[in-house]
């Protein structure tokens, strides 16, 4: 039985959705966040010295980080290739990209913004202004405009045909649902694309992630 270790409101949603897609039977263990730091609690540094969210346990297996896990999932579970192409076809290829690029490349920038946004207010309060004057400087030169490259990049990419990969529906898409998502809640421009907010409303919609939503509890990031 597949076993998943699922935080509150991060990115283990998104392998929720992935097993309810494969049509897998699995069983949740949910952990909530310290309300005072928001991060995970101690008790997953039992399973994993970092002591994060998703962790995978499948037999005597146990699997961090999401794309790890996706990808053992896709080639132990998804033998007729749904939700992936076959290895060696140009799709393959694209595919492997986005599902890389949604922690590789997308995420540090929508980090930073969140990181550098946080600061001033818990600076102490005889450097707050210099702090938030720093901050500001930080996102408006560099922060910012990175954002706006990478989802100029995104919506270039799905004005080609709604997904992120021209066959259609993909574990790619479920794989870069989460930090659309973070970047629509937080109000940054990603929701301001046409194309991303059709592919955020299509994602939202399908039977598959409503489900993973039931099982998987209160999720911040999806209005759903």
């Amino acid at each position: 039985m597949i076993l998943v270790h699922h935080l509150a409101d991060s990115r283990s949603q998104r392998l929720l959705w992935l097993l309810e897609e494969l049509g897998l039977d699995y069983t949740i263990k949910r952990y909530e966040r310290d309300p005072a730091t928001m991060l995970a609690p101690s008790a997953l540094k039992q399973l994993h010295p970092l002591g994060k969210a998703p962790l995978l346990q499948d037999g005597d297996l146990v699997l961090a980080e999401t794309g790890a896990i996706f990808e053992y999932l896709l080639d132990t579970y998804d033998t007729g290739h749904r939700l992936r192409p076959p290895a060696g076809s140009a799709e393959r290829r694209d595919f492997t990209y986005w599902l890389h690029y949604a922690e590789g490349s997308a995420m540090p920038p929508l980090l930073l913004k969140l990181v550098f946004s946080m600061l001033p207010r818990r600076a102490p309060a005889l450097v707050r202004p210099l702090v938030r004057s720093i901050a500001a400087k930080a996102q408006s030169s560099f922060i910012d405009p990175q954002l706006k490259t990478h989802f100029d990049f995104i919506e270039a990419s799905l004005t080609k045909g709604g997904w992120f990969l021209g066959s259609g529906f993909s574990a790619a898409d479920i794989m870069m649902s989460f930090p659309l998502e973070a970047a629509a809640s937080r109000g940054h421009n990603a929701s301001l694309y046409p194309a991303t907010r059709h592919y955020l409303s299509a994602i939202h919609a399908r039977p598959t992630y409503r489900r993973a939503l039931e099982r998987g509890g209160t999720y911040a990031y999806s209005p759903a």
